[in-house]
């Protein structure tokens, strides 16, 4: 969409601006919760020391940290008892396939179950806030009313068809409750929960450069450099100097990865002039083996300047904690100073799941603030959405190229297209899953999750939980089935998303 508005010269209306920051706002906030309680959590908390917890005393640890008002013994009892019935009638669902009773984890039990019960919380509030992207885009996470050149959802305060006053309050009613459930449990939960994990502070680093599109656009131009959320590059740790980002220096290698170019494995391409076939000749997967000395992936192995570079949260609040973002800067030094840790502490698995709360929060405060411009310009009567001038394929140029970015929840996403007699020639995109888990390139250089891992202490092989940790604090996409093989070439894990 931005690719193309940006090949055409479309400027959307202002309207689409807010609504498209609206969407993408309310999902970062339900994106990011649902990681740190329902895909990451269980990696630090120990769902069976839960069990043997004092209810009241976890409730004296929730009142001490927040003023959340379901914080009673009563409350936590009832969770307690619920997860027990799981147990008992072996329901465990996304309890069962975990390393109970690991050495690793260290959260009291009083700890653990005030984690697990706001991790049932969670799971009720995060289908309710998500209605925001429902009413706005039709579909979560996928949202279906995006047209090149606006939105296609009207706006208009006299209609029931139509985004009104009505709606805009409804709508305001779920933003303050995801505020405060992010203020009031998932901030304060985070930060309990580090505070008993702070050596990892000192793992996890990976690459040290770090890539970010920006996001939120505060104008209405393509590709604009206004944005709330900055763009920028940062490297090797350094946050004295955010360094301007220019998509021409963005290659993709296929050294290792079950690709072939028509130039050789050891060339890399720019996603304007990239193939996606899968043209490999060599062996097929699925491996006997993984090699790694030859092609290991499906991933291509992005680079920028040649570098490998980190996309994500941790990305985004480095960039604008050092581009002098101000609520960016309160709260990352509020977090930084509650731990009792520096900046150098940013770069590791502690501070990427830090990050990730960080922007949960200051993103959470500003859906008021997208509703409030939308109001406004209702209240002028401006009811624009789309812009259809551009919209005749007719009136297009014979040959046409753009790219558009766009900051996902995991990380910088890019699309290039070229456009010939009105149809699209070629298009690509790189992924924030395909930057963070790229193989090695042409170099030997690893990808961010791989040089992550180097260093990180593991005490039981047999049960990695140490290399989960750092694995999932990228908040990896995984669309299909997922294969975990030691050293001898056994099979260890196999996990099948269905």
């Amino acid at each position: 969409m931005r690719a193309v508005e940006n090949a055409l010269e479309i400027t959307i209306p202002d309207n689409a601006r807010i609504i498209r920051n609206l969407i993408t706002g309310i999902q970062y906030v339900q994106d990011h919760v649902i990681h740190f309680y329902h895909l990451h959590a269980l990696d630090w908390v120990d769902i069976v020391s839960a069990l043997s917890a004092d209810p009241a005393k976890s409730a004296s640890l929730a009142q001490s940290i927040s003023d959340w008002p379901k914080s009673s013994a009563a409350y936590f009892k009832g969770m307690q008892e619920r997860l027990k019935g799981f147990v008992e009638r072996g329901q465990l669902g996304p309890f069962s396939n975990a390393y109970w009773g690991h050495p690793a984890y260290r959260l009291p039990p009083e700890a653990n179950l005030m984690a697990v019960a706001h991790y049932l919380e969670a799971l009720d509030w995060q289908r309710d806030v998500i209605r925001i992207q429902a009413l706005l885009g039709a579909k979560n996470p996928h949202a279906q009313t995006y047209l090149v050149g606006g939105m296609s959802i009207p706006v208009d305060p006299n209609s029931q068809n139509a985004l009104n006053a009505g709606s805009i309050a409804f709508i305001s009613g779920l933003a303050k409750k995801a505020l405060e459930f992010v203020e009031k449990v998932y901030i304060p939960d985070l930060l309990a929960v580090a505070s008993f994990y702070k050596d990892w502070a000192a793992y996890g680093e990976g690459t040290g450069n770090f890539l970010v599109y920006g996001e939120f656009p505060e104008d209405n131009a393509s590709n604009t450099d206004n944005l709330w959320l900055p763009r920028g590059i940062i490297l090797d740790r350094d946050l004295s100097r955010v360094h301007p980002v220019d998509h021409v220096k963005i290659t993709e290698y296929v050294t290792h990865s079950w690709y072939e170019y028509p130039d050789g494995d050891g060339s890399s391409r720019h996603p304007w002039d990239g193939v996606t076939d899968y043209r490999y000749t060599g062996p097929k997967p699925p491996y006997e083996f993984l090699d790694t000395d030859g092609k290991y992936s499906w991933l291509k192995a992005p680079r920028y300047d040649g570098r490998p570079m980190e996309v994500g949260p941790l990305a985004r609040m480095l960039v604008a904690y050092a581009s002098g973002h101000k609520r960016v800067q309160e709260v990352v030094n509020h977090v930084l100073k509650t731990l009792g840790v520096g900046t150098e502490a940013l770069f590791s698995t502690l501070g990427r799941i830090a990050a990730r709360g960080v922007e949960t929060l200051v993103t959470a405060e500003m859906l008021p603030v997208w509703l409030d411009e939308l109001s406004a310009n209702m209240k002028r009567g401006d009811l624009r959405i789309h812009d259809g001038g551009k919209w005749d394929p007719a009136a297009w140029p014979k040959e046409a190229r753009g790219y558009g970015w766009q900051e996902a929840p995991r990380g910088a996403l890019g699309h290039w297209l070229q456009i010939r007699n009105g149809r699209i020639a070629n298009y690509q995109c790189v992924v924030p899953s395909t930057w963070n888990g790229s193989p090695r390139d042409a170099k030997g250089q690893p990808g961010p999750y791989e040089a992550a891992l180097k260093g990180t202490p593991v005490a039981d092989p047999e049960q990695p939980v140490e290399i989960l940790r750092t694995v999932h604090s990228f908040d990896p996409c995984m669309a299909c089935a997922v294969h975990v093989v030691d050293a001898d070439g056994r099979e260890m894990t196999r996990i099948r998303i269905v």
